[in-house]
């Protein structure tokens, strides 16, 4: 058995940086198709969506998706994969589970069930062309994947059959039991008269008279794998639905991951014997199986294993891709006690000489690319998707790979489910943009929720980030180093009380004091016990003072509070989020505090006017003779307007008294992030939030990322150019 876990470290540097040096070909996202945009025109576009497996057509001209809430298929056209277009939904007679292409047709598992102790389905029979439902054939149960055999004479079903997870605490047995069911095919065309009901039942050590099958692979000789998931074993069936080969897919000691959900990344906790419970499994050739071990009934492992037909371990990942995925900021902390980055779907697939294992982060919303080497598989790069990626399909005649991300948060106001496009080529990785490294203690360098940027005052390109409340019991200080790409987080400073991480913080802005430590800015929280207020920490993050706001400014205070710091002389300037009791529609205030005298005061910022929800301020940084301001709305994707740089002459800054008549300041539009934030093919994200220009004057800005938390974990950190920032 062999794990990488021991060469993480020696590797790291090589392996989270791009391999341009080499003109290597890369994956890079070029397209994210919104999923409502293929809504019928008469369909409320707020109808919940969600594209969950996804399939192309043989010429790799349209891609297929199952939309279980709408109760259809959807189809895409990519002729332009890099402008996907819509082509329709099909609807259904109950809810698809699966979907894949033979020849002409699409074939779709429909779970039809009226309980979970009278399942029921049926495999529908779509001809493309035509969008027509030319048949379908009863599969006396609950259908979940499907896969056809490469020569075109096979399509396989796991017959799930599932538990009911709110009965007696979800434990199995609970029949009926699940089975597999294999059709011959003809042109595309199943008969339904050949069906096979491949029994899996008595075969696994864990309620082995309840096998729940979940996904089914077949290699070229036509050998089916199927994992059932729940009883965390494999089964290997010939044609004929016989029996070649099954083993228990076994179990992993994982150390140092993280498995309390307290607001903290800590990979300071142990998993001995965690059993995998694969989800995914796929064929490497004919010989080799590798299985994404999400876990769902007892277990999850994290990551991915490279088995023989016979069950013998070849690769075990052990916390690898976890671990990667940390460093690139996509760990999903409040999944922490449960599953981790719970890798659930997979695609394998070779581009030219180089196959690809292709790992979905369900709840970490990336994508990690392994080479197959016939050994140790190689890691290649991560990739940014939509939120929740569950279905995959590379297309290698066309250099393409397409992902199902099937999340859709429509109700809360938030983003879209999507279908996300790759091209492969020669060049350079866009994403990750930033990256950690491992501490000194071997462990991930966990980050997330950067609210706020600042420079460093002496040296070109080393910035440092805040974390907001998120990570309420670790608020941390990021040193990151811009001079590489991606840029890498060299160092994390805990913000500290007594020697002890300091709560009650919602860190959103950062300035340099000057003499090695920080002034920060935290915002207060209503009905909380978040102060509002400013905190001087020494260089060690040790908090030496901290200013409360006034109370002439807490008579009127609002939730939505400071945003950013900045210091000019001995007056810090903050910048309120959005408009207070006292504040007229479409302003807010930059609040000032003069560290020697302690006076406050305030100008009032006029913001622009909101299409839909709000328009605040998330940052403020002096540059020259002004202050760069970022105004954005909280709007997502195409709904998403604002999310621009402005500045404000330093001279415009004569505060008034708090609770007076405060100056209205004059504002200079200076940048348009909507281009930065749709350059890398992704969707247009909430929260730019941090903005900072260095001492040779370039401008770098960075996005919050919700700490994973109904969110595709993606943090952008990118520079604008040179700033001017003089009259």
């Amino acid at each position: 058995m062999h794990f990488r876990q021991a060469g993480l470290a020696a590797v790291l540097l090589m392996a989270t940086t791009s391999s341009a040096a080499l003109a290597e070909p890369v994956f890079n996202r070029i397209a994210s198709f919104p999923v409502n945009t293929n809504l019928p025109v008469d369909t409320d576009q707020n109808t919940e969506t969600s594209a969950e497996i996804i399939a192309a057509t043989d010429d790799g001209m349209m891609l297929i998706y199952t939309d279980s809430p709408l109760e259809a298929v959807g189809m895409i056209d990519i002729t332009d994969p890099a402008a996907p277009k819509p082509a329709g939904t099909i609807a259904l007679d109950g809810e698809p589970t699966a979907v894949s292409i033979a020849g002409g047709k699409a074939l779709v598992g429909v779970n039809t069930s009226e309980s979970y102790t009278a399942p029921s389905g049926h495999l529908a029979i779509i001809d493309i062309a035509s969008k027509a439902i030319e048949g379908t054939c009863d599969l006396g149960g609950q259908p979940d994947s499907t896969a056809v055999s490469p020569d075109g004479s096979l399509v396989v079903i796991a017959i799930e059959n599932e538990r009911d997870e709110d009965l007696n605490d979800g434990v199995i047995p609970q029949l009926p039991a699940g089975s597999v069911a294999i059709l011959s095919l003809t042109d595309g065309v199943p008969d339904c008269g050949s069906l096979i009901q491949a029994s899996v039942s008595g075969l696994a050590d864990v309620a082995g008279d309840d096998p729940e099958p979940e996904f089914v692979d077949i290699n070229a000789n036509n050998e089916i794998a199927v994992t059932l998931q729940e009883n965390n074993h494999i089964v290997v069936l010939a044609a004929d639905g016989s029996v070649v080969s099954h083993f228990s897919a076994g179990a992993v000691d994982l150390t140092n991951v993280d498995l309390d959900e307290e607001r903290a990344l800590t990979f300071d906790g142990n998993q001995p014997g965690r059993v995998r419970e694969p989800d995914a499994i796929q064929w490497l050739d004919n010989d080799r199986l590798v299985t994404a071990n999400e876990g769902d009934y007892e277990g999850g492992s994290r990551g991915f294993t490279i088995f023989s037909k016979s069950g013998e371990v070849l690769y075990e990942s052990g916390t690898d891709f976890e671990y990667r995925v940390a460093m690139a900021g996509h760990y999903p902390e409040k999944r922490s006690g449960n599953k981790g980055v719970e890798p659930e779907g997979m695609e394998v697939k070779a581009f030219g000489d180089r196959t690809y294992i292709f790992l979905l982060s369900e709840r970490g919303s990336v994508i990690g690319v392994y080479r197959d080497t016939g050994g140790d598989p190689e890691f290649v790069q991560l990739l940014p998707s939509a939120l929740g990626p569950e279905g995959a399909i590379a297309i290698p005649d066309r250099n393409l790979l397409a992902i199902s991300n099937e999340v859709d948060l429509i109700e809360d106001g938030g983003v879209r489910s999507h279908v996300t496009l790759y091209s492969y080529a020669e060049g350079t990785p866009a994403y990750p943009m930033i990256v950690s490294g491992l501490d000194d203690n071997g462990r991930p360098i966990g980050f997330g929720a950067l609210s706020g940027l600042a420079a460093d005052p002496e040296r070109a390109g080393i910035l440092y980030a805040v974390n907001d409340s998120f990570y309420a019991m670790q608020p941390t200080i990021f040193t990151i180093d811009a001079n590489q790409s991606p840029a890498r987080i060299t160092a994390a400073t805990r913000v500290t009380r007594g020697g002890q991480n300091a709560q009650l913080l919602d860190l959103e802005g950062i300035v340099s004091d000057g003499e090695g430590g920080f002034w920060l800015a935290s915002e207060g929280r209503l009905g909380r016990m978040i102060m509002h207020g400013l905190y001087h920490v020494n260089a060690e993050g040790e908090i030496e003072k901290q200013v409360a706001f006034p109370a002439e400014l807490l008579a009127v205070e609002k939730r939505w509070a400071s945003e950013g710091v900045t210091k000019i002389g001995d007056t810090l300037w903050i910048a309120i989020q959005r408009q207070w009791q006292d504040d007229p529609d479409n302003t807010v205030k930059l609040i000032s505090y003069n560290i020697e005298t302690e006076e406050w005061g305030a100008v009032r910022y006029p913001t622009e006017p909101a299409e839909k929800g709000w328009v605040g301020l998330s940052e403020i940084t002096l540059h020259g003779d002004y202050v760069y301001i970022i105004e954005r709305d909280n709007q997502i994707g195409a709904n998403a307007k604002i999310k621009k740089l402005y500045r404000v002459a330093v001279a415009e800054l004569q505060p008034g008294e708090i609770g007076g008549t405060l100056p209205v300041v004059a504002k200079e539009e200076v940048h348009d992030f909507i281009p930065d934030l749709t350059a890398t093919g992704g969707y247009v994200v909430d929260k730019i939030e941090g903005f900072a220009v260095d001492v040779n004057g370039t401008g770098f800005a960075v996005t919050d990322n919700d700490g994973v938390d109904d969110s595709n974990g993606e943090t952008l950190f990118f520079s604008i150019g040179t700033v001017g920032g003089e009259s």
